[in-house]
């Protein structure tokens, strides 16, 4: 038997298919856009993400991909995205490996 206070519980936790949502973060690139997702997760804030373009089923990842949440969501999701944003590394240097063709004289 279900007690009734977790019933209650469980139904604030479901998304209601009625409530508005909207855009809070948007990236062509699909990588980006599934790290923000994981962020506003880490943050207890649950998001949708959707394609941009509607030929995804013919070319999946082209357009863009877009992150909804609800709208009563939406002004803590945009503070994570923007703290997540300055808390990112400006200059990353292991983007970048320099390549040496011969090796170094031996002293």
């Amino acid at each position: 038997m279900v007690e009734s206070g977790s019933s209650s519980a469980d139904a604030q936790s479901r998304p209601d298919p009625n409530e508005k949502l909207v855009k809070v973060f948007d990236s062509e690139q699909e990588p980006e856009a599934l790290v923000v997702k994981g962020l506003l997760e880490s943050a207890g804030i649950e998001s949708d993400l959707t394609s941009a373009s509607l030929v995804q089923d013919a070319f999946p990842g082209l357009g863009g991909m877009i992150l909804l949440v609800r709208e009563g969501d939406a002004e803590a999701a945009r503070r994570v995205i923007a703290e997540g944003r300055r808390s990112a590394p400006e200059d990353d240097d292991t983007t970048e490996i320099q390549i040496i063709e011969e090796p170094p004289p031996r002293a």
